[in-house]
């Protein structure tokens, strides 16, 4: 995940799938890169493309409003931590209404206190900072240089920097009081304040083991929603095992991969070697029936040799070992809390790890070597689409068989169809409404009393079953569809699904397979949503006493949610605001709509014949899809779309209270004389309009990252990302990863000298880590670390408080051991040291390739290290404890 967000970062930074910055001198995203708030290692970024027309005027005109709003962002934020750390200030904020400083609750809540008097302060203070600077065009106050000294100099390079710095935070600003306006409006509570709720289920196990900050007592799927500590305790015993149980797997997955396996003979009687067992899932068939005798007994020992019954020690995890338990109480409650988190951070690491295996057929996954993996034998088939390419999570082609996975492949072309019907079955009739006129005149059932979504089934007649059936039987006999035929691969001859050209033909069958899927996920939430609430669209007029229904009777209320306004546009209660702001969401999503059409519809019909400018030989098949018409569009064009949005606002009132304010223009299709249908439509068209601006989004971004509208990967082969490709540490899914455009010199020497410093520093790391976890799990050791200084190993803290502990003669050996490491080898370019093999024997083999294996496996256990270390630093640092224990900081300002 973090991989193919980083992938599509650099290709939208730099409009290539590698991100040869260097070779793209001409694009759009280049012409503002020496403007202020563009800086490392991001560089210009603008997803959107506000900036794709190249226009400075709008860029700056942008930029000064952008600059505006991080100051009141800023503003607003320290408004919001302020009197939480300062308090309040004494005395009265307006005494003539008697209302006292103290007297005004923190964040959104704030805004009913404040007197009339205080909005006219507000304002004229804002009407101040606009008309007291010149901020015409070209003035430095709108380049954001209002004179402060603070934010100014004398200094050119000083002041870039300030402003620089400024735009920034007030970046930073804005992310931090959208999130503080979520979490009041969520909370009910500037900081949302959890102490307020003494009565929340949530609340009833809070003191239990394997609660620790930040998250505290966490249970999403609502198991603990019913009280039962008996439930809760039969629970935990569980959890506990499967933690112990999922930490030996996943040290038995990477154990080998670092030591190697132990000589000798696992079965001497079967002549089975410990070193003809492979790693991970493939293990499982070359363990012997005696060894899976001994596996159970030794799991049947662990549940029988302990008192388990309710009440136990053991039934609480605490089976006496001497490692995960201890005489003082709580150390013995810390040991237990440590040893479920890591339990539950195994449990993730080892489905993670089967999750690799079963894709890869390895347990590290080295996919370079695995030129016959069955999961490549059908990577060129229809429906392998970049990014992700041939992706089989739960291993139906693991086999290998063609005959099979064609016969999927024409089962899910059919499943997909049926789910784009059903998905337009569900949306058609909330926006267009139904037919007119009886369904079976015979029951005297007329359309209009069918209800949508899955209560529908119960009103079918028979006689539609009947013809349901019918026409599926005719697509199925209607066509040969015997293996090797058109129709098997899923071309009927439609001819919007076909094509006489080979390559449209197949991207034609690509592009249906991929709506179909998302057609599959979308009839799935329907149905999901359906069954949940009784209601195709999700009735919430059961949940009569929710808060959230301010407004939810106006259009576009819909369930889920119902009236959803995290950020608190509607806190003032001001309806004619309301109202403004719906009637700009309505034009909003008509347009988003319209584009996304536009977007698609190209890809499936294809594109009209002819001239789109006769006068310019521009014809429709020149115009390429996505972003990239808008430079194909002639004057003449933008004149149309122009005069056709003037019209739009012109030819209907659209003044408050008039039908055209709530998005009513009289068109048939979404109006209707029925009023309860009209509103209905208008709902439905909101609903709609609103998917279409978060899908709209997503495909400006899918096109701005990969420079075509549906994300054509595989244009993207010549780039320089691709030099090092084969170096060690290069290992599948992301290949080759330099987001930060290191290698972009493409210096081999530079490459191997950082690749050295890697190295040492993932070494390094893979021992820091090692030596945070294990004190927490086997304890210290005992006696002495410094028997003149009268230091015992039990009185030195873990993680950074152990720094102060160290003795000078300890700093002496730890310097004199980093310089042996670095002066007992030669590590010259091209000595088998600067490419990290010191001839250890664990991290090395006098078989090349299983030698570069396990110096890759090492990189990539030193990246991940690297990680963990300083998130480990990181919560050491804020917490004052190696693992956070919270529960000592009661008078910390974040509780």
């Amino acid at each position: 995940m973090m991989a193919i967000i980083g992938m599509f970062f650099q290709d939208g930074l730099t409009g290539s799938a590698w991100g040869d910055w260097a070779n793209y001198t001409a694009s759009p995203l280049r012409a503002f890169e020496n403007e202020l708030g563009v800086q490392a290692p991001v560089g210009f970024w603008d997803p959107a493309g506000f900036t794709a027309d190249g226009s400075v005027e709008d860029f700056k005109r942008r930029r000064a409003t952008e600059i505006k709003h991080g100051r009141i962002s800023m503003l607003a934020t320290m408004g919001y931590i302020t009197p939480e750390i300062t308090g309040k200030f004494p005395g009265y904020l307006s005494p003539s209404a008697g209302l006292k400083f103290a007297d005004v609750p923190n964040g959104l809540a704030a805004i009913s206190k404040v007197p009339a008097a205080g909005w006219g302060q507000i304002l004229a203070y804002m009407a101040f900072c606009e008309v007291s600077q010149e901020q015409t065009p070209g003035s430095a106050a709108y380049a954001g240089d209002f004179g402060f000294k603070v934010l100014t100099s004398s200094d050119p390079a000083e002041k870039t920097k300030k402003l620089n710095a400024e735009i920034a935070n007030g970046r930073l600003a804005m992310m931090a009081i959208i999130g503080m306006f979520f979490q009041d409006g969520l909370t009910g509570s500037a900081w949302g304040d959890w102490a307020n709720y003494t009565a929340s289920p949530l609340r009833a196990f809070e003191n239990e083991l394997g609660v620790q900050a930040p998250v505290g007592f966490w249970d999403p799927a609502g198991f603990t929603a019913d009280g039962s500590v008996e439930d809760f305790k039969r629970r935990r015993a569980t959890e506990i095992k499967h933690g112990r149980i999922s930490m030996l797997a996943t040290m038995g997955y990477i154990t080998p991969e670092i030591t190697g396996k132990f000589p000798g003979y696992l079965s001497p009687s079967a002549g089975l070697k410990f070193a003809d067992v492979p790693n991970g899932l493939a293990a499982i068939s070359k363990v012997p029936a005696a060894g899976w005798g001994q596996i159970l007994a030794y799991m049947a020992f662990c549940e029988v040799s302990q008192e388990q019954t309710p009440g136990s020690a053991a039934y609480a995890g605490d089976f006496g070992f001497k490692v995960l338990t201890s005489s003082d109480p709580a150390e013995k409650t810390k040991k237990l809390n440590a040893e479920i988190a890591n339990g539950r951070l195994a449990m993730m690491a080892i489905i993670g790890m089967f999750f690799q295996d079963g894709l890869t057929g390895s347990a590290w996954g080295d996919w370079a070597n695995y030129t016959a993996s069955p999961l490549r034998a059908f990577e060129n088939e229809l429906g392998v689409q970049a990014p992700v390419g041939f992706w089989d999570p739960a291993g139906f082609t693991a086999d290998g068989s063609v005959e099979d996975f064609k016969r999927r492949r024409a089962t899910e072309i059919k499943h997909g169809r049926i789910s784009m019907l059903a998905t337009m079955g569900y949306i058609t009739p909330e926006i267009t409404g139904k037919f007119p006129g009886y369904l079976s005149p015979s029951a005297g059932l007329k359309s209009a009393d069918v209800p949508n979504g899955l209560a529908a089934i119960s009103k079918v007649p028979a006689a539609g079953w009947g013809q349901i059936l019918a026409y599926m039987a005719f697509c199925e006999v209607s066509q040969e569809q015997t293996p090797g035929s058109a129709a098997y691969a899923g071309d009927f001859g439609f001819k919007v699904l076909t094509s006489s050209d080979p390559a449209e033909k197949t991207k034609k069958l690509n592009a249906e397979i991929a709506n179909g899927r998302l057609a599959m996920m979308a009839i799935i939430g329907m149905f999901f949503q359906d069954g949940l609430t009784g209601s195709a669209w999700g009735d919430w007029a059961n949940y009569t006493a929710s808060p959230l229904r301010a407004f939810e009777n106006e259009m576009g209320a819909q369930p889920p949610f119902g009236f959803w306004d995290p950020v608190g546009f509607t806190a003032d209660g001001d309806v004619d605001a309301y109202k403004r702001r719906r009637q700009t969401e309505i034009k909003h999503g008509r347009i988003a709509m319209l584009a996304t059409m536009g977007y698609m519809t190209p890809e499936i019909t294809g594109k009209w014949p002819g001239f789109l400018s006769p006068s310019a030989g521009l014809k429709f098949e020149d115009v390429p899809n996505g972003l990239a018409a808008i430079s194909k569009v002639p004057v003449e064009g933008w004149a149309q779309i122009l005069g056709w949005m003037a019209f739009c606002e012109t030819s209907k009132s659209q003044a408050p209270g008039t039908p055209g304010a709530v998005g009513d223009f009289g068109w048939k299709l979404i109006t209707s004389d029925d009023p309860v249908v009209k509103e209905r439509k208008l709902a439905s068209e909101l609903a709609n309009g609103r998917l279409a601006m978060v899908a709209i989004m997503g495909m400006f971004f899918q096109d701005g990252l990969t420079g075509s509208a549906f994300g054509d990967f595989a244009i993207k082969q010549g780039s320089a990302w691709l030099a090092f490709e084969n170096e060690l540490g290069v290992q599948a899914p992301v290949g080759f990863w330099d987001p930060a455009g290191f290698t972009a010199d493409g210096s081999v020497e530079n490459f191997k000298r950082r690749r050295q410093t890697e190295l040492k520093h993932g070494r390094i790391s893979m021992l820091a880590t090692m030596g945070y976890i294990t004190p927490e799990i086997t304890g210290k050791f005992p006696g002495y670390l410094s028997p003149s200084a009268g230091l015992k190993f039990a009185d030195v803290p873990n993680g950074l408080a152990a720094i102060s502990k160290v003795p000078a003669a300890g700093w002496g050996q730890i310097l004199a051991y980093m310089a042996f490491c670095e002066v007992s080898q030669d590590q010259s370019a091209g000595t088998p040291a600067a490419a990290g093999d010191f001839g250890f024997k664990v991290l090395t083999s006098s078989d090349p390739a299983e030698k570069t294996k396990k110096l890759s496996a090492e990189l990539a256990n030193g990246r991940l290290a690297m990680m963990a270390i300083i998130g480990m630093f990181f919560q050491d640092g804020l917490t004052g404890s190696a693992w956070g224990d919270w529960a000592n900081y009661t008078a910390s300002p974040l509780r």
